[in-house]
């Protein structure tokens, strides 16, 4: 680490925070709409740019990557099957929050069902983003800094020291970052790391193929379609530990839907935007950079398989790859941007957690009679709260060897398939049962703990493929025998933006769809991979 990598790794990120800063200045911060949702201001590409940084941090660039060093292309389907549910959110999901005036997923819950059950969801999102998604975030961050820039050697401490001063650091930088802009500032902000992940990603996944090639691109990249084709293939074995490829039809397809369509730190990002072809454009931009992800999400950790062999642990063959390639001169350029895509993460679902213990806990339960103000403040509050007690927890995210990405996934699927199936019955049923929905999340949540126990060996996507049925079969009964609303209209609840869907949503969704089965046939026996 030498000091030129440490100037441009301050100057790039003084500049991104001077432009976001001032982008956002005319942003109230100290009112509750303006510091949870940005003053619902934000335009297309701003919406989906801060979407796919909400999601996309070093979590997926060490986890997935690492899960391609062991199984190859088939760990694709996080990204490019999401898409298809992206193209849902578009469709059918935003329409109909823009059109109840939502300002969380819990608020569409306790219109459709009743105020109980829209704090369970709500305690479930918080326990999760607390206990392992923000974890996670800075754990795997703390992770490719560690190796990055070597700060174990430099502080002359344990790897697990390292990571614990690193993700302490990053951790209160993110709660500072959030304190003081909200939403919005962390929006702007990822306008411009979105590009540089984007781009810096795709030059580590080229400057591998010219490494595997021994400076030559061609080679390295016909070396990476020669050497091992099994790679290469997308479809999952039967009893695949990653993604067996019925569960793209089943469990991923329904977990896609939860994540990308029913997860609050997705969708405030959506329901920030100014109206609902604004936040439509957002979700289409983000189904098209999703299905582009599998070329520096996943592509890396099967040439780091090529390049290193067998031998290296899960989580750490992106890092490995990254200390191969990158030059010494743009470790602070790279290290800018990894720190942005970390902030952006972290900051997105503390932001989501920040905003549905307010605006479901404090308001109505707490303090009836809060102004906004006072809303926004305690809101603040907790950002600090929240924001150190997930930085005390991410060291134990090591103690996870299934991998960092499967830690996030297994602990979604707590909630996740009783969430989706509730928002469905919610949209298309007349008839809705408060009682039903709780018994569909206790159900499923005795269930799903029992699995992991009495069935430890059967894959989470084959155990989401039959309990989501069964949910879905429960919560539809009692809707139709015992509901607890019955006639539903849309009528009675006010819009607050302009809900004129965007006119060219219908034939780009379907441009995307035929995009993402055509990466299937490419990454298949029938081509790369015979």
């Amino acid at each position: 680490m030498n000091l030129f990598s440490i100037i441009s790794f301050v100057v790039v990120l003084l500049l991104i925070y001077l432009y976001a800063f001032y982008r956002t200045r005319s942003i109230d911060n100290k009112d509750s709409e303006g510091y949870f949702l940005g003053g619902r201001s934000l335009v297309g590409t701003t919406v989906g740019m801060t979407i796919i940084m909400t999601n996309l941090s070093t979590e997926q660039l060490v986890g997935q990557n690492g899960q391609a060093y062991v199984a190859g292309m088939e760990v694709m389907a996080w990204e490019v099957t999401a898409s298809v549910a992206i193209v849902m959110l578009a469709w059918v999901f935003l329409p109909k929050y823009f059109k109840y005036g939502v300002n969380t997923i819990s608020d569409f819950i306790e219109i459709r069902y009743d105020t109980f059950t829209k704090r369970i969801v709500s305690v479930l999102f918080i326990f999760t983003y607390v206990i392992s998604f923000m974890p996670v975030v800075l754990y795997s961050g703390a992770l490719i800094f560690n190796d990055l820039f070597g700060i174990e050697q430099h502080l002359g401490v344990s790897r697990i020291t390292a990571v614990i001063i690193i993700s302490t650091v990053i951790g209160l930088v993110g709660v500072t970052y959030l304190f003081v802009g909200g939403l919005s500032l962390i929006a702007h902000s990822d306008s411009l790391y979105g590009i540089g992940l984007f781009l810096g990603g795709m030059t580590i996944t080229i400057l591998g193929f010219i490494a595997l090639g021994e400076n030559s691109f061609f080679t390295g990249l016909d070396r990476f379609l020669t050497n091992s084709p099994e790679k290469l293939n997308a479809w999952g074995a039967l009893d695949s530990p990653i993604v067996p490829w019925p569960t793209l039809f089943l469990g991923m397809l329904f977990n896609n839907l939860y994540f990308w369509c029913t997860n609050q730190m997705i969708v405030q990002k959506a329901l920030a935007a100014k109206n609902l072809k604004e936040a439509q454009k957002g979700a289409m931009f983000v189904g098209f950079f999703k299905i582009s992800g599998m070329f520096f999400l996943v592509i890396p950790g099967v040439i780091a398989y090529n390049m290193f062999g067998e031998g290296i642990q899960m989580d750490l063959a992106y890092p490995s790859l990254l200390a191969e390639v990158l030059p010494d001169w743009a470790t602070g350029l790279f290290g800018a941007v990894i720190f942005g895509a970390i902030i952006s993460s972290f900051v997105g679902a503390l932001s989501a957690t920040v905003t549905l213990f307010s605006l479901d806990f404090y308001k109505p339960v707490i303090n009836k009679q809060a102004t906004n103000r006072q809303i926004a403040k305690v809101g603040r509050v907790l950002t600090i709260v929240i924001g150190v007690i997930v930085v005390l927890i991410a060291p134990l995210i090591s103690l996870f060897p299934q991998g960092l990405y499967a830690v996030i996934q297994e602990f979604n699927g707590l909630y996740s398939m009783p969430l989706l199936a509730i928002i469905l019955v919610g949209f298309y049923s007349k008839k809705t049962s408060a009682t039903g929905a709780k018994v569909t999340l206790i159900f499923h949540i005795v269930v799903y703990a029992l699995s992991k126990v009495v069935i430890p060996d059967i894959h989470y996507l084959y155990v989401w493929s039959v309990l989501f049925l069964l949910d879905l079969a429960i919560l539809y009964f009692y809707s139709v025998k015992n509901p607890s609303q019955e006639g539903f209209q849309f009528d009675k609840y006010q819009n607050k933006v302009d809900i004129t869907p965007w006119k060219h949503v219908r034939w780009v969704g379907i441009l995307i769809l035929l995009i993402v089965v055509a990466s299937y046939v490419v990454f298949s026996p029938l081509v790369l991979a015979r």
